[in-house]
């Protein structure tokens, strides 16, 4: 399509947005808003711009990447001429401004993308019943009536129902309650009968279910940050928030590195985070931290380094005489690390060989940790998200335990990444949060459980965990825990208010078989996402910036600090033909016979105003709340809802135009959080939420359950077993290397991998070890193969001594670009590479992988910033 038709186009074909698109297009000069201009483009708006006042408005910076800081747009007449983040707010060492990263920046570039999706398409070869189904991810686009789009969803939807029943219908998203943004996504399906469900613990690893069954909390055991600068060691295992979480973890880190902590990481690649903060780097390969810990804990026993006054008082399972009622004496951790009755010693000569750590560092390191004190003893949650990952859990909560640095300040052993690194973890109280928005949970009649997963010994659920959706479809079975595998027969896949899930689930190319294999598929998103790539019918939805506003606290949005509200506002209008999925949802149900009001009973911007009438804030004394916002009947009336005045904290108009509350604190406050400090006071009186009221080093049910699931056997204590594709795997040559992924700075996941400007400042590149770059002739820039058991993709090739030998990295999220002919994926996504390998407690394993990277002799690639964005206007029927 030429420049002039795409700004015909985009100038009179959509009504919704015409006004502001003629704006757009004067202030960019015309061609500007095509991909190839955006740069020039935005500079003209900013240039048109500087003379006048405009408006900075609190915008949304939503994704999932656990920053979720402030963000500001300017906006002069309807247009966003400039970004900025918190410039206002109070900066010291106890409160901090709200900095967005790179991606937040990026943000304008994202939502006025030449690549949003423009009106509803379906494809070309598409008929009732699939049509030319192999043409999926490779037909052409026919424009159609958002009329006709929902019609044909809901015909076949009602068709396939009606011929194979509601389990034929697979959707990953949520069951009918609110999802982070607080929108109400799954409600149609589950009103309508329910749907197959897709669960597990994606982010979380295999952390949930021992820290349930050891400590009594899935995830937590990191204080707050006023704690954490108290510790005078912190050990960050496998966590690197510079690039995963860019907004104030660093920063928290950065404030207990000057009050005196030193850093010690753990982790494959000396990661910014380490080159940032770390005084010492410890290398590991990946799914081999369960040896490292077990061979500090032999240094540490053989040397009398342990707390062995904390581990008789306040843990069982350590040694014979502390086991669990009912438990065989010979289970203890003890006599596992000394090899009493499997004659082998776990000394750090045994560790060294798996986990490539030299034993000299394992001593010391174990020396470390058991003579400082206190210390924080921190993971992130990568290393859980391996094969077998519960074994790595078991070992960091006992060597941590091992140290007696619990429940005291500066004295913690947990986990803490993402949206709360450096400052407690995801599932800590907050200190103001928003108020209930008004709308009921619907209940999904087939499977009722999303995340982590349901328990291993239920049986009332019909779904399949994220990593075996694909083989499920394609095969017709799937694990149902203590029921074995049980058969199934998806027919649709119902991808509105997805996560991307045929771009992050683990095993693209068997994805694409399944999503050619059924009968229908509709996918809904504002850009043109793999599950819509490989669609019968996309639907094009708003975005954050086109709705009436929103909350991201630690509540809705998981924030990075648990004092922290925001409240964003509406940026543009929904451009082209862009719709919300809730009314996209409504729209369909009625089309299917059901109350449009029950899908959506509550207006969005009431629901909005709900949270914000309804926030609360604690008071100084730490114990009791008020609310948050002084609401008056001029308020009220202004914003068009129902409500009642009240009086609060802060007005709602200094809300409205800050867009931030942040709670003070200082240290010695009553706001603080220390973790099982009254359990350390007393662990008598007060004991945890587990099976004996201690910590478990030996806990049974975790085994139990472990293994009910269906996958993998697990011990009552910490072992090391050699997981598939992990190091063990890589010595018979054919996929002599390890292959884990990361969280890179140019995607939250794969959210913004479409943006020119970040494709450029952050190419998606193989990170390999100079040595066996050495051994096969490669240099950075070169284009290579990467082969697994799984799937091929190509990268250029980035050479660095900063990541083990034997060990290569990519970041996650990469958008697919499968060439079908020879099945290699141009993008270098890791799940092209990743297999299913469901384990554990339906743990997706995405850094246990093996793979060969060979020099590639074909056609190099051109950069990542020069490759043409997903544009498509999609041809008249």
């Amino acid at each position: 399509m030429s420049e002039q038709s795409f700004l015909t186009k985009m100038l009179t074909e959509t009504a919704l947005t015409r006004r502001s698109f003629l704006k757009w297009s004067a202030a960019l000069g015309g061609t500007a808003a095509l991909a190839g201009g955006v740069r020039a483009g935005l500079k003209a708006v900013e240039k048109a711009s500087a003379a006048s006042e405009g408006e900075w408005i609190t915008a949304a910076c939503w994704h999932n990447c656990g920053g979720r800081c402030l963000l500001k747009a300017h906006v002069v007449d309807g247009v966003v001429t400039r970004i900025k983040s918190d410039d206002f707010s109070e900066e010291n060492d106890n409160m901090t401004q709200l900095k967005a990263c790179t991606r937040g920046h990026a943000k304008r570039q994202q939502i006025f993308g030449a690549d949003r999706l423009k009106y509803p398409m379906k494809r070309k070869n598409w008929e009732p019943g699939g049509g030319k189904k192999e043409l999926r991810g490779k037909d052409e686009w026919v424009r159609i009536s958002w009329d006709e789009a929902l019609d044909i969803v809901a015909s076949e939807t009602k068709r396939i129902k009606e011929t194979y029943g509601n389990k034929a219908i697979l959707s990953p998203v949520g069951n009918g309650a609110l999802n982070l943004s607080a929108w109400p996504v799954g409600r149609m399906l589950s009103l309508y009968g329910g749907f197959t469900a897709i669960w597990g613990t994606t982010s979380w690893g295999a952390l949930p279910l021992p820290g349930n069954r050891m400590q009594g909390v899935d995830v937590g055991g990191v204080h707050d940050r006023m704690s954490v600068r108290q510790s005078k060691l912190i050990v960050l295992w496998g966590a690197n928030p510079v690039w995963s979480s860019a907004g104030n973890p660093t920063y928290h880190y950065m404030i207990a590195k000057k009050a005196g902590a030193k850093f010690i990481v753990v982790d494959p690649f000396y990661t910014p985070t380490a080159a940032t903060l770390a005084d010492q780097w410890i290398p590991c390969r990946p799914s081999t931290d369960a040896a490292l810990l077990i061979g500090m804990a032999y240094h540490m026993i053989t040397n009398g380094l342990q707390d062995q006054e904390f581990l008789d008082k306040y843990t069982v399972g350590f040694d014979a005489d502390h086991m669990p009622e009912g438990a065989d004496p010979k289970e203890n951790f003890k006599d596992y690390v000394l090899g009493t009755f499997d004659g082998i010693p776990k000394t750090p000569e045994w560790a060294s060989e798996i986990c490539g750590t030299p034993a000299d560092l394992i001593r010391s390191f174990a020396e470390e940790v058991s003579i400082t004190k206190p210390t924080a003893f921190i993971t992130g949650y990568a290393p859980a998200r391996t094969n077998r990952g519960e074994q790595f859990i078991q070992a960091f909560y006992t060597v941590g335990w091992m140290t007696g640095n619990v429940g005291e300040p500066g004295a913690m052993v947990g986990v803490s990444c993402k949206e709360r690194a450096g400052d407690t973890g995801p599932l800590a109280p907050a200190l103001v949060y928003a108020g209930d928005p008004g709308v009921p949970a619907v209940e999904n009649p087939i499977c009722n459980y999303g995340f982590p997963g349901p328990p291993a010994s239920a049986t009332d659920w019909h779904g399949f965990v994220w990593n075996e959706a694909w083989e499920a479809v394609v095969t017709g079975e799937f694990t149902a825990s203590v029921r074995g595998k049980q058969p199934c027969d998806i027919r649709m896949i119902w991808n509105i208010g997805d996560m991307s899930s045929l771009n992050q689930l683990p095993n693209v190319n068997q994805g694409i078989e399944a999503f050619r294999k059924v009968e229908f598929v509709v996918s809904a998103d504002s850009y043109l996402t793999t599950p819509c790539k490989y669609a019968d019918v996309v639907l094009p939805v708003t975005t954050m910036w086109e709705r009436w506003g929103g909350i991201m606290n630690s509540n809705t949005y998981h924030s990075s600090r648990r004092d922290i509200f925001i409240y964003h506002r509406q940026i543009t209008e929904p451009l082209f033909e862009a719709k919300d999925d809730i009314w996209i949802e409504a729209e369909i149900g009625k089309r299917l016979g059901l109350d449009p009001k029950v899908i959506d009973p509550v207006p969005y911007k009431q629901m909005v105003f709900n949270m914000l009438a309804g926030a609360q804030v604690v008071k100084e004394d730490g114990l009791e709340f008020e609310n948050l916002l002084t609401i008056t009947a001029d308020d009220i009336a202004r914003l068009g809802v129902d409500g009642t005045p009240q009086q609060g904290r802060i007005t709602y108009k200094e809300l409205e135009e800050k867009g931030l509350y942040q709670v003070p604190r200082k240290p010695g406050d009553k706001l603080g959080l220390i973790y099982f400090e009254d359990f350390r006071k007393d662990p008598v009186a007060n004991p945890l939420n587990t099976k004996t009221g201690k910590l478990q080093i030996h806990s049974q049910s975790l085994a139990d359950d472990v293994t009910d699931y269906g996958w993998t056997k697990l011990p009552p204590i910490p072992q090391y077993i050699p997981p598939p594709e992990g190091v063990e795997a890589t010595r018979d040559g054919e996929f002599p290397l390890q292959l884990y992924s990361i969280h890179y700075m140019r995607r939250s996941h794969s959210t913004y991998d479409s943006v020119p400007w970040l494709r450029e400042a952050f190419p998606q590149e193989l990170f390999m070890n100079n040595l066996d770059a050495e051994a096969r002739g490669l240099k950075t820039g070169d284009m290579v193969l990467i082969t697994s058991p799984h799937g091929k993709a190509l990268r250029p090739v980035f050479v660095t001594p900063r990541i083990m030998p034997g060990v290569v990295t990519m970041g996650e999220g990469a958008w697919v670009e499968r060439d079908d002919e020879t099945g290699i994926d141009k993008a270098g996504a890791t799940n092209s590479l990743n297999g299913t390998n469901p384990c554990g407690q339906g743990v997706q394993p995405w850094n246990t992988n093996i793979a060969q990277v060979t020099r590639w002799e074909g056609q190099p690639l051109l950069p990542d910033a020069q490759w043409p964005q997903r544009v498509v206007f999609g041809k008249d029927a």
